[in-house]
């Protein structure tokens, strides 16, 4: 026996080598430019596309609290899954729509944000109890109809709102912006 030891085999470079190579089409190079500008683009196109895939996201959570709150009456409901998806909606837009987090304080944000929210969720109450006079007794999908449409025009003044304030030079130009102290983090 020797006392050599032998390298180890690479299994990742046995399945580069097995691999075909990566084919690139003009429309891959688009769908990359089109990523990278929605990512990275501070244009009002380019965060308009953010807020509405953040907005969704959100809708997922706010439609997952309503229809496991549904049987504890369609107010409480709506309230929790208001709440909950405004928080984690509120956070994304800072953070990935409008790329504030530096400038933005979670705290500050959510105030913000969740003032709109409230303004919201009022307007979703009412249109919900309308609905319920209307119809007498919806069904969980005449409920998520109502408040998706509700929900939809909030949105977009929502974000005009939002954009607005995290675009405004008390956030953004480095004048306005509060000194750090020596040993302030």
């Amino acid at each position: 026996m020797s006392s050599t030891t032998r390298p180890r085999p690479d299994p990742a470079a046995a399945n580069r080598e097995a691999a075909p190579d990566v084919v690139r089409t003009p429309a891959g190079g688009a769908v990359r430019r089109l990523g990278r500008r929605l990512r990275n683009g501070d244009g009002g196109g380019a965060s308009f596309a953010r807020f509405v895939l953040v907005g969704g996201s959100s809708n997922v959570v706010y439609v997952a609290a309503f229809l496991l709150l549904d049987g504890t009456g369609v107010q409480l409901a709506n309230a929790v899954g208001s709440i909950a998806s405004t928080v984690l909606a509120t956070e994304l837009h800072r953070r990935l729509t409008f790329h504030v987090e530096e400038r933005v304080g979670w705290l500050t944000a959510q105030l913000e944000g969740g003032g709109l929210a409230a303004a919201g969720l009022a307007a979703t109450a009412l249109a919900l109890a309308g609905l319920g006079r209307l119809v007498g007794q919806p069904s969980a999908p005449a409920h998520l109809a109502v408040v998706v449409v509700v929900t939809g025009l909030i949105g977009v003044v929502r974000f005009v709102a939002l954009r607005s304030w995290f675009t405004h030079p008390a956030f953004t130009h480095p004048a306005h912006l509060p000194r750090r102290r020596a040993g302030q983090g």
